[in-house]
């Protein structure tokens, strides 16, 4: 069976390597442009259903800012997809999480 794309990251062959990574960045923007807008839908939710949230997202940012040699604190990669303080965000937009939810998320128990 033929593939084609890259077996070591998934990329179509014909893509350059800036070209992947340019069409990855935009897709990552994407999706944090869209996690903001939907504020409703809850980082614990994101949990139990994807295995991963907001946070997570956050922390691989400031993973691959430290990686790359790029001074970057917790906070900044947290309002980097946020698009406000942590804090902030809370305050709007956090629900506290339903005896079904935490249940939820002790049962799936995410490993990172």
């Amino acid at each position: 069976m033929s593939h084609d794309t890259d077996a070591d990251n998934g990329a179509p062959r014909h893509l350059t390597e800036a070209e992947r990574e340019t069409l990855e960045a935009a897709a990552f923007r994407r999706l944090v442009s869209h996690l903001r807008t939907r504020t409703d839908v809850q980082n614990i939710d994101l949990m139990n259903l994807a295995g991963f949230c907001r946070n997570c997202l956050s922390n691989w940012y400031l993973e691959a800012a430290e990686a790359a040699g790029l001074p970057l604190t917790k906070g900044e990669s947290r309002e980097a997809v946020y698009g406000m303080s942590y804090e902030a965000w809370k305050a709007l937009h956090q629900a506290e999480a339903t005896a079904e939810q935490k249940a939820a998320f002790a049962q799936s128990k995410p490993s990172h």
